[in-house]
């Protein structure tokens, strides 16, 4: 995959067979590889790019950097700066958490306006958790505006944030204050985007039942890391897969926690605001 007009390759670029949960990520030097039988259409989705659809008869994929109107500048004298905190978590009371398992994913939580925020609309720091079974395992961290649907729209940045994660179950804090957000009243989603690439792949093996008096071992795979979620009968969570935003239903009673079933699953996010 490359820029169209530079040439060069591009990272990170999510692809999906169009209508199919089948997918991977590009590589830092812009190669992918899928396993298809037959003709496909791929859809091609990177921040600031627009969006492609090729065959996959293709093997050089160009696409076309995206043209980012800039908003109003508003210059004014400083203020003393005032800070709050929204939507705090407890560590130690999260056990359920969102991966992409084998597909490229995007998971996005809605910020709604609210009175704090018109009086502290910056945006300064993220603090979530992850769980990770590998050492710097990358994601990205985006933002979106709300179309008018409700949905994720337009990228609120043009700009990628690629985030590691370290092994274990961690705190993560992300310094916003160089990029200037300012929520807007139609609120702001802030997503994160996996990436399904060689070095965040992770194996492990599992047993199943007993056959016939022998313990039956079985491979699996997955692409980490994993984000946590909080238990909410608010649903603000929407699931990017098969190249369209969908919301995100509630657990079922399947569910291990108590607490978690028969509830909507919120990415776990504490905000930081400002004046």
């Amino acid at each position: 995959v490359k820029d169209s007009i530079s040439g060069e390759p591009i990272p990170f670029v999510n692809i999906w067979v169009e209508n199919e949960t089948i997918g991977t990520t590009s590589e830092t030097n812009g190669n992918f590889s899928l396993d298809i039988k037959e003709e496909k259409v791929l859809v091609f989705s990177a921040l600031g790019y627009e969006t492609k659809k090729s065959s996959t008869k293709s093997e050089i994929i160009l696409l076309k950097p995206k043209v980012f109107e800039l908003n109003e500048v508003v210059v004014s004298n400083s203020k003393n700066s005032r800070t709050i905190n929204i939507n705090s978590f407890k560590k130690g009371k999260i056990n359920v958490y969102f991966g992409a398992g084998i597909q490229p994913t995007i998971i996005a939580k809605k910020i709604e306006f609210t009175e704090q925020i018109q009086s502290h609309p910056f945006l300064k720091e993220i603090n979530f958790l992850s769980r990770c079974d590998i050492d710097n395992a990358k994601i990205i961290l985006r933002f979106f505006d709300a179309d008018s649907e409700g949905k994720p729209g337009n990228d609120f940045l043009d700009t990628n944030i690629v985030l590691e994660i370290k092994k274990g179950k961690k705190n993560n804090r992300v310094n916003l204050e160089k990029d200037k957000i300012r929520i807007p009243e139609e609120g702001l989603f802030i997503a994160f985007e996996w990436l399904i690439i060689e070095e965040n792949k992770y194996t492990y093996t599992y047993t199943l039942e007993e056959e016939k008096n022998k313990i039956v071992y079985k491979n699996g795979m997955n692409y980490q890391p994993h984000i946590g979620t909080t238990p909410s009968e608010n649903q603000t969570s929407w699931h990017y897969t098969k190249g369209k935003w969908l919301k995100r239903g509630k657990f079922n009673q399947d569910i291990k926690s108590s607490k978690y079933q028969d509830k909507f699953g919120e990415l776990a996010i504490q905000l930081t605001l400002t004046n």
